[in-house]
């Protein structure tokens, strides 16, 4: 089956010397997010880290920035609270708070280096309903690891 995406239109402000999200492959679901100042992370160290780009998100979507998958394998960098959120009526700075998770190396990150990818997904808003009682679920309550439990 063949499907093609849609595509949205985001308007941004990229500050000189920034980059400007792009996305490496056709296809891929991140555009890549670069740093606007070189980094030196050392082992465990977290920095909130500038890319120099605003974007105006349309309403109904929000921006998912998510870790590098190939650079935290590579180097332990990773993202504090991932995936960050970005609300669609955020007009700051997107910046990323990364952390380096290698207990032993430290991270150095140079200007203009990829450090994030942002992905823009639809969002639904949620009416929360009281209610006396939830209706059953073969999961129940089962919480961390349940799913797991008992299969070999």
């Amino acid at each position: 089956m063949t499907r093609t995406r849609e595509q949205i239109d985001v308007p941004m402000v990229v500050e000189e010397g920034a980059h400007a999200p792009r996305y490496a492959l056709p296809g891929d679901a991140g555009a890549d997010l670069s740093t606007t100042v070189a980094v030196d992370l050392g082992p465990g160290e977290r920095l909130l880290v500038p890319t120099g780009v605003r974007v105006a998100l349309p309403p109904g979507c929000v921006g998912l920035i998510n870790p590098r998958s190939g650079m935290a394998a590579r180097t332990g960098l990773s993202i504090v609270n991932g995936p960050g959120t970005i609300d669609s009526g955020y007009r700051g700075e997107l910046k990323v708070l990364l952390i380096n998770t290698d207990r032993h190396q430290p991270i150095h990150l140079d200007a203009g280096d990829r450090i994030a990818q942002l992905v823009i997904v639809p969002v639904l808003s949620a009416r929360f309903l009281p209610a006396e009682q939830l209706e059953s679920s073969a999961r129940g309550d089962g919480g961390y690891g349940s799913t797991g439990l008992g299969s070999a």
